[in-house]
């Protein structure tokens, strides 16, 4: 069974940062596609940012761009979400999941039925 381990959230004031890292037990054709994901309280889940670990193809939503930034590790079973300038709507449990799917699904993918792990807050004040 594969793990997913998020790291690194925290609080913070508006305008600073944080480096969120996950951790995903095996590194293959089942994890391929990697993402972060974030619910605040009463909202919806949201796609924040992906990454395909073998075209390297990256997504963001519109809201973060600019400021946030995803990588991989050298292994590529670690997973790295750089966030600058953060705002306060940036606040939510952040999630990493990795699933199987090619790279132009990887940028519009739900990730269902993929591995997730528990989640990892972030809070930003004004």
């Amino acid at each position: 069974q594969v793990q997913v381990v998020e790291s690194g959230g925290g609080s913070v004031q508006a305008g600073g940062a944080l480096r969120l890292s996950c951790q995903v037990s095996e590194n293959s054709y089942n994890t391929r596609c990697m993402g972060w994901f974030r619910q605040a309280p009463g909202e919806g889940r949201e796609r924040v940012a992906t990454i395909h670990s073998v075209s390297g193809t990256t997504y963001y939503v519109d809201s973060v761009k600019g400021r946030f930034s995803i990588a991989l590790g050298s292994t590529k079973s670690t997973m790295y979400l750089q966030m600058n300038s953060l705002k306060p709507e940036d606040t939510a449990m952040y999630y990493c999941a990795a699933i199987n799917r090619p790279p132009w699904e990887c940028k519009i993918s739900s990730f269902h039925g993929g591995y997730w792990g528990q989640g990892t807050q972030v809070t930003v004040s004004s």
